[in-house]
């Protein structure tokens, strides 16, 4: 039986939450069901907008992210993780806030390329606006030349993917979302990226592996395999 109380900060959003959940339950090795983390979820999908707040149109989710924290706080959770990369860019002032630990997932990432991909030099970055503009891959990845889809096609294509009317927070996990993100790696792919990874949690909900020819890293499977370890 693990002892461990895992936290989850989520609702940015729920889908991507759940999704992570179930990323953690796949990665547990039990013999009974009771061999499971006990896991506590704090989603709240009225955080603000992560990449609004960080483009300087909307209000700051760290107040609502430390609320959050603090209920997963009362519930005395051991470690913590945030299923949204785009919030990374408050970790640090969040986990000031906080008693328990939050594993930084693109700390993670930096970890899993190094054991996994030692050879890789460039590494496609994928995600929302609010995290290219924040560099926090260039932060946290600094070995690395990382590739950023064009402008055009990050509004046209990767944004549009994600929050667009036929996007995936829209609940479409097919069709145009699938159709724009695909688009998007592969001008990645032609601007010489040898891996690709999605640094959205909304991303891996459409873009799968056998959608491309090269690797791709969904942060969330790192990040699972991690808090479970």
């Amino acid at each position: 039986m693990n002892e461990k109380i895992i936290g989850i900060i989520g609702g940015m959003g729920p889908e991507a939450t759940v999704d992570f959940y179930m990323r953690n339950i796949k990665e547990t090795s039990i013999v009974e069901e009771q061999d499971h983390f006990r896991v506590i979820i704090d989603s709240n999908p009225t955080i603000p907008d992560r990449t609004e707040a960080i483009l300087g149109n909307g209000e700051s989710p760290l107040g609502a992210m430390i609320e959050s924290g603090k209920n997963l706080e009362k519930t005395g959770v051991d470690i913590c993780c945030i299923p949204c990369i785009t919030a990374h860019y408050f970790i640090e002032e969040l986990q000031k806030e906080l008693s328990f630990k939050i594993l930084n997932v693109i700390e993670e990432v930096d970890f899993y390329l190094k054991e996994n991909f030692p050879k890789v030099k460039n590494v496609g970055v994928m995600g929302t606006s609010g995290t290219r503009k924040t560099k926090l891959f260039d932060k946290y990845l600094s070995d690395y030349n990382i590739i950023y889809p064009s402008e055009k096609v990050q509004e046209e294509k990767v944004m549009e993917g994600i929050y667009g009317d036929k996007g995936i927070k829209m609940g479409y996990l097919e069709g145009k979302s699938l159709e724009y993100l695909r688009e998007a790696a592969m001008e990645l792919i032609d601007k010489k990226a040898e891996i690709v990874v999605l640094a959205c949690t909304e991303i891996p909900l459409v873009l799968k592996q056998e959608h491309l020819q090269i690797p791709i890293i969904n942060p969330m499977d790192v990040l699972a395999k991690k808090v479970v370890k």
